[in-house]
């Protein structure tokens, strides 16, 4: 196990938090307790090509996560807790490479930390087939999601209830107030995204208070689910949100996947917010091959509204570096998958896919375009010393004709493997 302050110290959170619990409950608490320990290797470089400031981003670095979920204390009432440890450490940066576009190290505008952790701790009630934590939360659905695309991930501060009491039907709610980003040790107030807000045409955003989710996922059939979300971040922006999957069986190794995404954002008090957000994405799979086409389209006043720093929208188009989700933008997206274990080798996966955009203004007033191409490729090994180590390289090129400095060629590799400790 890691001997570093952030693993004792949820080791040692965990602990107290056992002991702190009557001895006749503590069976199913300490039975179903789960942990691991992922090392993760990240190098990152990014080109900026034309840009005539910083030409590019290059980091490396390794990120340990120690994440620990105790099981529920017996009885009608279930109590436990949850610890997330996270320690980044730089292995390369500077030289003027440093930048904070990667968001894989925190730094001073000039030079890369050479490390920095957070710990992480969420108390939680289980109750029938509902749980309730309060504390840390990586949220992940509709309304919002913590990204986890870098070193370490996104982690936020409130509480969360999710409840399956009705077959088929899941219930989620939550209260959201602080966000720590991928690269940074401290917890900050929400906002609005208002990344290249001249196009996306938001205006008034303010830091909130609050962050509210309510909605849920229900499934008609074995074959057809619908979800909606409501939510709002509070002076900034309230949302509604759609989403039905169908997945239409074919025959053997065959089926037609049907996602349909929509979104109502409108203002509440400072801001503008006024977009309606529609998404498709159609994916036929056969055996090892998975074809699909994706349709998004903005209209409204302004862009999609979502919330600020490492949050990842609940967009069909929404890649590797765009979201293509300015104000009245239309983008298409052609994708390939494949798994080679349909051909014998098992562990290997590839994916690659383009997306382009157009019909957003320019500051100019001109017909604003851009286009962004992503290749994955992804290895885990299957036997021998390396069993479940997993190998991924991702490459993206983005360009456009709105910016020079966001005209990008990327690449990202990555190592992880996970230690079960208990």
């Amino acid at each position: 196990m890691l001997k570093t302050p952030i693993a004792r110290g949820v080791a040692l959170a965990t602990l107290g938090a056992t002991l702190a619990i009557p001895t006749m409950a503590q069976a199913a608490f300490i039975e179903d307790t789960k942990a691991s320990l992922e090392l993760r290797n990240f190098y990152f470089n990014r080109d900026y090509r034309e840009d005539p400031g910083q030409s590019k981003q290059e980091e490396w670095a390794q990120g340990f996560l120690l994440r620990v979920e105790s099981g529920f204390t017996e009885g009608p009432v279930g109590f436990g807790v949850d610890a997330l440890g996270l320690l980044g450490v730089k292995l390369d940066s500077g030289g003027g490479r440093y930048g904070d576009g990667s968001q894989l190290l925190p730094g001073d505008g000039d030079t890369a930390a050479d490390d920095f952790s957070e710990l992480g701790l969420t108390a939680k009630v289980k109750v029938s087939k509902s749980v309730l934590k309060v504390g840390s939360l990586q949220p992940k659905n509709m309304a919002i999601a913590a990204s986890d695309s870098r070193l370490l991930p996104a982690v936020m501060r409130g509480a969360q209830l999710v409840s399956n009491e009705v077959d088929d039907l899941t219930l989620d709610l939550g209260y959201l107030d602080e966000l720590n980003n991928r690269a940074s040790s401290d917890y900050e107030d929400l906002t609005i995204n208002n990344s290249a807000s001249a196009r996306k045409g938001i205006t008034g955003a303010t830091e909130a208070d609050s962050f509210l989710f309510l909605g849920g996922q229900y499934k008609l059939t074995k074959d057809l689910t619908t979800s909606y979300y409501y939510s709002n971040l509070e002076d900034n922006y309230k949302q509604h949100a759609l989403n039905l999957v169908h997945v239409l069986p074919i025959s053997k190794g065959q089926s037609l996947k049907t996602d349909l995404r929509y979104q109502r954002s409108t203002d509440d008090g400072n801001t503008n917010v006024d977009n309606k957000a529609f998404g498709a994405m159609v994916t036929y799979s056969l055996s090892g091959h998975s074809f699909g086409l994706g349709y998004q389209k903005m209209s409204g006043d302004t862009g999609f509204a979502y919330v600020g720093g490492n949050i990842d929208p609940f967009l069909v188009n929404f890649i590797q570096i765009n979201d293509f989700a300015n104000a009245d933008e239309k983008s298409w997206q052609a994708r390939y998958d494949f798994n080679f274990a349909s051909i014998g080798v098992p562990g290997l996966t590839f994916m690659t896919r383009y997306i382009s955009g157009d019909n957003f203004d320019r500051a100019d007033g001109s017909e604003g375009k851009e286009w962004e191409r992503n290749t994955d490729i992804a290895y885990t090994f299957q036997e021998g010393a390396l069993k479940n180590l997993n190998v991924k390289w991702r490459n993206a090129t983005s360009r456009n004709n709105y910016s020079r400095g966001t005209n990008i060629d990327e690449n990202r590799l990555i190592v992880s493997y996970t230690i079960p400790l208990m």
